[in-house]
This record gives C-alpha cells, structure tokens and sequence, in this order.
C-alpha cells in the first residue's frame, strides 16, 4: 500500500487546524486507498502541546491514517540517532541546522522530510497552521485531491485526469515530482499595513527581492504579483494543469513533494528568514521535472501576534533577512535555469553534490547589492515612521551581523546538503519515536 506523510509544523496553537487535517487525512485514506501518517511537529510551549494532543486523541479514528504528533524533544532524539547511524562530520553542528532555537520554515520541513522516510512514505503533503480549507457546497476543498494518485508516476499517465497539459511531449516519461496551489487571503508575507501607510514605499521595499539587475519594469511587475497567491475568488470547481509548475504560483502551505525530490536535496536551514522553504520550488521547475498546479487553494490568514510590538520587530527582522538571503538565492536560480536537465543523473533524480556547488559558489559574492538593500530598507522604513522607524533604529547597528549571516546562512545550506543523503538513508533505518514531548 502507498503511504503518505501529511505533514504539519506548528509554533502556534492551532486546534481547529489539526481536526480539519485529520479529515484530509481520512479523505486521503478512503478515498485513494493509502496509508496516511498525519505528522505534527509541535513547537509549542509545554501548555499549548498538551492542548494539541488532547485534540488529537479526541479525534475519531480513522481507517488507514495514523497520527505522529512530536514535540521538540522526541524530535532532537530522533535527529541524533539519524544524524548518529548517518556518520556524518559535525553532528552538532548538523543537530543546530536540522533543529535550529529560531523560527527555521525550512528546517521544520526537513525534520518532516526525515520522519517521512523513517515512516516509508513515498510523498509529503504539507500545511500550515495560519490557513484553512475553503468550502464548496458545504464540503472542505482538500488539495490532496490533485496530488494524489500522480505524485512519482509518469506524467503521461497523469496527463488524462487534468484539465490540461502545458508539457513538451518529450518530458512526459519523468515523474509527476510536485502537486500544488496557492492561497487565497490576504497577503502571505504581513506587510498590508506597509502598503496602506504609503504605496510608494512599499513598492519600493518589495521590489529589493528582485535581481539587482533587474530593470524597473520588471521590478513593477513583481511588486504586483508578490505575495498576492490566487487573489480572493473562492473556489467554483477544478482546474488543473500538467507543467513545469512556475514556483510564483505554488504556496508552501499547499504543496505536495515526491520522495525522489525531497529524499535528494533539503530546505534551507536558516533563521528567523520568510521564504527560506521554497528552494524544491525552483529545483523541481528547472531540473525539468513535471507537476501538477490545481486551485485548490488553501484561505490564508495571519495570527494576532505578529501585530504585537514584540511580533512585529520579529517579523520585519524576518522579512529583511529574507530581502538579503536573495543576493545568494537569485545566483542559484540563475544556476539552477543555466543548467536544466542536466540536473538530474540517469535515474532523473536530482544530483545533489551538483546544486551543493552552486550553493557554495554564491556564499562568495561581493555583499555590495546588500548594503544597497539595507539602505533602501533604513530610508524606508524611517519615512513610514512610527514603529517603523523604530525598527530602522534597531536594525542600523545590526547591518554586519546581518550581511555576515545572510553570507553563513548558504554556507550552511551547502553543508547539509553535503550531508544530506547520508542522512535521509539512516532515516530509513530509524525509528521515529512517539509522544507529544
């Protein structure tokens, strides 16, 4: 039997979230027939956990779907035996990346990756805790719909079930690697007040994670599309095409991975950094592997706290290391488009130690466009004002440390990397471990 991994990271309570899961879950199971390991890494603090898995063991079973719900704790144990059986150098080192003591998006997915191999599964399916399933006529819009049964099989076999295929013909033998959609909501990244405050300036700030090349046509057209997803239309019925999936259309709340994708290379392992899960995004697209994009498009909504004093420094911190981590990142795509197909070796897999070079080769640019962007980030953020400006405050002193970081933070991405099919293959051979931590 096929089994699945639908998986979870949560910092954040998020009762209403696991229940829907679930019924993903037993949708999953019923209607397709797998096997469905329902994950929940939970880095919550100790009273919040023990609501989430009081929530869980209220659940009703279902037939094919078990639940893994992992605090901290359980986790790091599993990662040392990994990290252990794998013999990799610097197992430390490797333990801070894979479960880092700041907000990582991408490290919380990596541990996912981890666990699903240890569980068998041949795909991961991954959500969010800020987001729900739309309605259509009273029913929950389950984005496991599209992403199963394809995932892993050819795309000429998948090519029948969508509403259209938009795939040279000579790509339909390799594998269906990726299934997903977007968002509908508001923004992903919360910075809406930015642009009811001054749309010059947001503009302005939005557009420093394009190329710095870029002309200002082109930045434009980015501003207009970024953190946008699928607008606000509900969902009316299925659309779905065979592609290679443009990473601009996909949300990392709603998408679907092949173990073939996830198993060869890992998420960016860096801090307090928005976007630093979406590099499978681009790797899959330009490796040339297929997907499917659907709209079944997860509502995204955002938390309280981010709206707090404390929450909003966090946050714009965030966002302005994700504004830096491009420098880097924009190398790699550029790498990653130059090189195609030959990505992948005979097996059309992924060749890791190749992308791992690209990696290390952008860790070594001149930081000139970085200090470009905390200038224009200081200049804006001081004319918004306010909170704003107390942030530009903040963050003046912090310019070296965070150029030095945004430098580290690939370093380390190559370094796991290095690691990382090592790791994935002691995964396979560990057991997960239970409880809630």
């Amino acid at each position: 039997m096929n089994r699945i991994c639908l998986s979870l990271p949560t910092n954040r309570a998020c009762p209403a979230t696991l229940t829907a899961m679930h019924g993903e879950a037993a949708h999953a199971a019923e209607r397709f027939g797998v096997a469905v390991d329902l994950l929940v890494l939970d880095s919550c603090d100790e009273a919040t956990r023990a609501e989430h898995a009081r929530v869980l063991a209220a659940l009703p079973p279902a037939p094919g779907v078990s639940v893994h719900h992992l605090g901290e704790e359980p986790q790091r144990a599993f990662l040392r035996r990994v990290i252990e059986h794998s013999g990799a150098p610097e197992p430390e080192r490797l333990l801070d990346l894979m479960l880092p003591a700041g907000v990582s998006y991408g490290a919380c997915t990596n541990r996912a990756f981890l666990l699903a191999a240890a569980l068998g599964c041949r795909s991961v399916h991954r959500r969010d805790s800020d987001s729900a399933y739309q309605l259509h006529d009273g029913e929950p819009v389950f984005p496991v719909h599209h992403e199963l049964p394809w995932l892993g099989r050819p795309a000429a076999e998948a090519a029948p079930a969508v509403t259209r295929t938009d795939l040279d013909p000579a790509l339909a033998g390799r594998p269906v690697s990726l299934a997903g959609a977007s968002f509908i909501g508001e923004l992903s990244v919360d910075i809406a007040e930015i642009r009811h405050l001054h749309e010059t300036v947001y503009e302005d700030v939005v557009g420093l994670w394009a190329p710095g090349h870029w002309s200002e046509e082109q930045r434009r057209d980015l501003v207009a599309e970024s953190f946008t997803g699928a607008g606000t239309a509900p969902f009316t019925g299925d659309d779905s095409t065979l592609a290679l999936v443009d990473p601009m259309r996909v949300d990392m709340c709603n998408v679907a991975f092949d173990r073939d994708v996830y198993e060869r290379f890992p998420l960016s392992p860096a801090t307090d950094t928005i976007g630093s899960d979406y590099f499978l995004l681009h790797l899959v697209h330009d490796a040339t592997l297929p997907g499917i994009l659907h709209n079944r498009h997860i509502e995204n909504f955002h938390t309280p706290e981010r709206r707090t004093d404390t929450g909003f420094q966090a946050y714009q911190l965030r966002f302005v290391k994700f504004l830096l981590s491009m420098l880097h990142l924009h190398h790699v795509y550029d790498r990653l488009a130059a090189e195609g197909p030959a990505l992948l070796d005979d097996r059309q897999r992924v060749r890791t130690g190749r992308v791992a070079e690209f990696l290390r080769e952008s860790a070594r640019l001149d930081r000139a466009d970085n200090h470009w962007r905390l200038d224009r980030c200081d200049t804006a953020y001081r004319k918004l004002g306010g909170r704003y400006a107390e942030f530009a405050e903040r963050l003046a002193p912090a310019r070296e440390r965070l150029l030095a970081e945004a430098e580290r933070d690939i370093e380390d991405y190559a370094r796991l990397a290095d690691a990382w099919p090592a790791l994935v293959d002691a995964a396979r051979h560990t057991a997960p471990g239970q409880g809630s931590g």
